[in-house]
């Protein structure tokens, strides 16, 4: 999924050369320009013109931790992300209206400490490359004044994600599929309030290609289907003969205990990999089994 730092700074070079906006064979005018990151959440955020086929350069003024990313994985890919830059692109065109926030956290954690931006497509032109800007806050900022921040084990209460019934956790059998090349292990089912995750150890056949998980999706057994978000550990590329941990999320406030679901994994190189027979914890209040 992402490539290397090096391949990120000679793009940055590369776009750097593109100092005049032209027309690009399907009629948008490509656009270099810098873009100014707000450090209000009252206020909204900038937008950035994306479009399919064409790559679109976020070059940060500091280090961003790359791990903090956020963004829609059904309809924008991530092409690269460095120390200083990410690659986007839009898998099609964004319909009219259709708008998706892209985030990442800074690595210093100085306010503003995150850079969000709006993901659209303009008819008429495409963003090539932002210079992402940092706005120079107060000194000593009002008491009231709230920052975005990193998230913390708190947060969970705070926010809604735990109550008192706590979270229920189910281990997964292994799967392995030969054909496919994939392997699954050490899988658990968390259920909290609203959400359901599958953690699992997905481990890459020595002999396949690199492996990236980018879609994932729960198809229940009469007809239900969920789209997952997906996160994947480190670089988000499996390997040869290695493995990461996968993350699949599904925000279901109201979920039915007797139904299965079949878990499905899809790659970037036509790879998927299914994981029959999964129920979601029965939800326990009041602490009682």
């Amino acid at each position: 999924m992402f490539q290397p730092l090096r391949l990120s700074l000679a793009l940055v070079l590369l776009w750097g050369t593109a100092a005049r906006a032209e027309p690009t064979p399907g009629g948008r005018v490509e656009r270099t320009r810098a873009v100014t990151v707000t450090g209000n959440p009252a206020e909204p955020l900038p937008e950035v013109h994306v479009a399919q086929g064409t790559m679109t350069l976020l070059f940060f003024p500091a280090p961003i931790q790359k791990k903090t990313l956020t963004f829609e994985e059904s309809r924008i890919r991530v092409l690269d992300a460095g120390e200083l830059s990410v690659i986007v692109q839009a898998v099609t065109d964004l319909q009219e209206g259709e708008r998706h926030e892209i985030g990442v956290f800074f690595a210093d954690g100085r306010a503003p400490s995150r850079a969000a931006f709006v993901l659209v497509t303009d008819p008429a032109e495409v963003d090539i490359r932002i210079d992402v800007q940092r706005p120079e806050l107060p000194t000593a900022p009002c008491p009231d004044e709230t920052q975005p921040r990193v998230p913390l084990p708190e947060d969970f209460v705070l926010l809604g994600y735990v109550d008192k019934a706590g979270v229920s956790v189910v281990p997964l059998k292994e799967v392995v599929d030969i054909a496919q090349g994939l392997k699954a292990n050490s899988g658990l089912f968390y259920r909290g309030t609203g959400w359901a995750l599958v953690s699992m150890q997905i481990t890459n056949q020595s002999r396949q290609l690199k492996w990236a998980p980018q879609e994932a999706t729960f198809t229940g057994t009469l007809g239900l289907v969920l789209r997952a978000r997906l996160v994947v550990d480190g670089d988000g590329m499996i390997d040869p003969g290695e493995f990461g941990q996968v993350i699949a999320v599904v925000d279901a406030p109201i979920l039915n205990t007797d139904t299965h679901f079949t878990l499905e994994l899809r790659g970037n190189d036509g790879r998927s990999l299914r994981v029959p027979d999964v129920r979601f914890p029965k939800y326990v209040r009041g602490g009682e089994k």
